[in-house]
């Protein structure tokens, strides 16, 4: 039986067929806007819950809104916004379908002449949401557009994520990263918007990074603390670390308020000195994530990391000395991309290898608005975003191939370097097991509990890209 009542918004989280679903903080500040004006809030979780397009359906002839907002990446447009979409529209009634995130923001014309939807907003939505609400509840006409947005320039303005909405149980527990235990709660939180740099793969469109204050990001992880039990922070800024002085503030501020949590966080190795690893380590980071990227200068330079790989040795002999969490991010296929420098990664992955994760290597993707997509088209390897949704299969397949080589040599290569990452994992973890039964029976331990617990707490498996 329909239900009669409208809900003002109801925000779609799409699945992504995993398990390990992290917070979609995004549609969380969102919902969180709205309630703050008094507007009623949804979520649909087909993320966590893995509802399937038929189970939408039913929700939409059962129920009403003004409007079906969703937001999403590139990789998953062709996989499942497509299909969504078309969902949504047939089984929406009169309300409108906005569209929004990273993927829709880079192309909103192709976006909106492609899924039918009536809204594309362009950049951050919290200043628009508000707006095209109060648009479509005074029942005012609508074409097709694009909204375009402002950034919030002042981000200490905004509330925290409506958390309440979403099943949080399930969120603060699906997520393991180096140094969790089983019983540990993680969950992302953001300390910052924006970067200092703009790599040439990055499809991030604004400039600049925009800082809260420190007391607000603390009163928001003891709020996580003593409402969700949550204790591994899981800090989704591009650049957590701008400066030693910010991040003595956040470790003083830890300690004022008794928090006793870990952290983990993203950083750019030119930013980085040893005494920023000993705060970070002896303040409860886990996982210092960087993205190295390439071990060739040349490459480097046509990233425009603006780093070099003296900077990212350096680093990372840092990480090794003060026991640090480290991610060894890796991706290989820029023009000047060759064998050597393919398994010059390799070796530099083997030699730091803490083995807490699987490392491999993925070819890079120029995803549409980032400066590598440009000069995909301008090389004539892509004629825009239609084609390279064509080309586009997996983040582990050349979608362009940018080198001098043709792909099934660039293929070959990519087997050859990810077998020799993979067999120095498990003969290493092998090694590891054997040492653990050694102690055992020699009595130099008891809390070794057999290879099946050892995987599940060992074996994680992560690609070398963020």
């Amino acid at each position: 039986m329909e239900n009669t009542n409208k809900t003002d918004v109801l925000f779609i989280v799409h699945d992504v067929y995993q398990e390990d679903n992290v917070f979609p903080l995004g549609i969380g500040y969102l919902s969180a806007i709205l309630e703050r004006h008094g507007y009623s809030v949804e979520i649909y979780c087909m993320d966590v819950y893995h509802y399937t397009n038929r189970d939408l359906k039913n929700k939409l002839e059962q129920n009403n809104y003004h409007i079906i907002g969703l937001g999403f990446l590139a990789a998953r447009f062709k996989e499942t916004i497509l299909d969504l979409c078309e969902t949504i529209n047939i089984y929406k009634k009169d309300a409108w379908l906005v569209l929004g995130g990273h993927c829709p923001s880079a192309i909103p014309e192709y976006i909106l002449e492609k899924t039918n939807c009536d809204i594309v907003v362009v950049g951050e939505g919290e200043e628009a949401i508000v707006d095209i609400l109060i648009s479509k509840k005074l029942g005012l006409l609508i074409e097709k557009q694009i909204i375009y947005t402002p950034i919030v320039e002042n981000i200490d303005v905004l509330p925290y994520p409506a958390w309440h909405l979403f099943p949080m149980d399930i969120y603060t527990d699906n997520i393991k990263t180096i140094g969790m235990t089983e019983k540990d709660k993680a969950f992302p939180i953001v300390s910052t918007r924006g970067c200092i740099n703009r790599c040439t793969f990055c499809y991030r469109q604004t400039k600049g990074i925009r800082l809260r204050k420190i007391e607000d990001v603390i009163e928001e992880m003891k709020q996580l603390f003593n409402k969700y039990g949550v204790n591994v922070f899981l800090f989704q800024d591009e650049l957590f670390l701008v400066s030693k002085t910010r991040l003595k503030s956040f470790i003083k501020r830890l300690k004022d308020n008794n928090l006793n949590i870990k952290y983990t966080v993203n950083a750019r190795v030119d930013v980085i000195d040893e005494e920023i690893i000993v705060l970070l380590k002896e303040s409860g980071c886990i996982l210092l994530n960087i993205g190295f990227e390439s071990s060739s200068q040349k490459v480097l330079d046509h990233m425009k990391k603006n780093t070099t790989v003296e900077q990212n040795i350096f680093v990372l002999k840092l990480c090794k000395k003060h026991k640090l969490g480290y991610g060894l991010n890796f991706i290989w296929g820029y023009p000047e991309d060759n064998k050597k420098s393919l398994m010059d990664n390799v070796k530099l992955i083997k030699k730091y290898n803490t083995y807490a994760q699987l490392r491999t290597i993925r070819p890079v993707t120029p995803y549409p608005i980032c400066e590598l997509y440009y000069e995909a088209i301008d090389k004539g390897l892509i004629d825009g975003p239609n084609d390279f949704f064509n080309k586009f299969i997996n983040s582990d397949l050349i979608t362009v191939n940018l080198t001098k080589y043709p792909d099934d040599i660039c293929y070959k290569w990519l087997l050859d370097a990810n077998s020799e990452l993979i067999y120095d994992y498990y003969e290493h973890m092998a090694e590891l097991v054997i040492e653990q039964f050694h102690d055992l029976y020699n009595n130099k331990t008891i809390s070794f509990r057999g290879v099946r617990h050892d995987t599940k707490e060992k074996n994680t498996c992560n690609s070398c890209t963020p």
